[in-house]
């Protein structure tokens, strides 16, 4: 049987009184291809249905989206913040405190590296434009499978075992970004303006975030697929346990 992987979602407003939920399809069909069970992840705050939604998931995959409310790392918003998804924020942070205490494998894309670094004790710029003055562009205009810029990868590092490339390509669509790193955890990637790309937590079975978005990117690179496949493994290891 294949893990169960849950998937969480973005926040749509419809209009007259109606609200919906959608998800990327690059996302499941991430999981899917490298052996996974994608299970989407319908809002929810209710503390006990989080418990065991992180019971049965054998795996957490945060998905991109909108931005993350600055209380969660003890800051007020500034003016650049973008919109933020309160009930989504909050679902979010209990699902990452949930698997994490079980230490079943999450792997965090764009947003989901900024949550998870936010609700272990890290912090985030809000707005990079205003607040980093790094050379390169972080927000592209270029279709999502343009590879934008170059990250380096730490060595020894489970990011860099993923990738076994020193350097790797990737795509950007982002404007916060992980400002201070959370205790336990480790700057695994930068940009070459020093920017922190990606992080993980040693130690952990597999607990890893990304700047970029390698959802868009493993039909056409090798260790973007990688990525996908080794958190894949994770969960399956996971799920052999039950």
């Amino acid at each position: 049987m294949r893990p169960r992987i849950g998937v969480s979602v973005n926040f749509e407003d419809l209009g007259k009184g109606r609200n919906g939920m959608y998800i990327g399809a690059d996302y499941t069909d991430g999981v899917y291809e490298a052996g996974g069970l994608a299970v989407v992840l319908p809002f929810t705050v209710d503390e006990d249905v989080i418990e065991d939604i992180a019971e049965d998931l054998d795996g957490l995959l945060l998905t991109g989206g909108v931005d993350v409310d600055p209380a969660y790392f003890g800051a007020e918003p500034l003016p650049g913040l973008g919109e933020v998804t309160p009930v989504r924020d909050r679902m979010e942070a209990l699902l990452i405190r949930a698997m994490m205490a079980r230490k079943k494998p999450i792997l965090g894309i764009c947003r989901g590296v900024q949550i998870m670094n936010a609700v272990r004790g890290g912090t985030l710029h809000q707005d990079l434009p205003r607040e980093w003055k790094g050379h390169l562009q972080h927000a592209q205009k270029a279709p999502r499978q343009h590879m934008a810029h170059a990250v380096e990868v730490v060595g020894g590092t489970r990011l860099a075992a993923i990738y076994e490339d020193q350097t790797v390509p990737v795509n950007t669509f982002h404007h916060q970004a992980v400002a201070k790193v959370a205790p336990g955890f480790v700057a695994c990637a930068h940009s070459s303006d020093g920017l922190v790309e990606a992080i993980e937590k040693p130690g952990e079975p597999f607990v890893l975030g990304v700047q970029w978005h390698p959802e868009n990117l493993w039909r056409v690179h090798a260790g973007h697929r990688r990525l996908f496949a080794q958190f894949v493994e994770a969960t399956a290891r996971q799920h052999a346990l039950k």
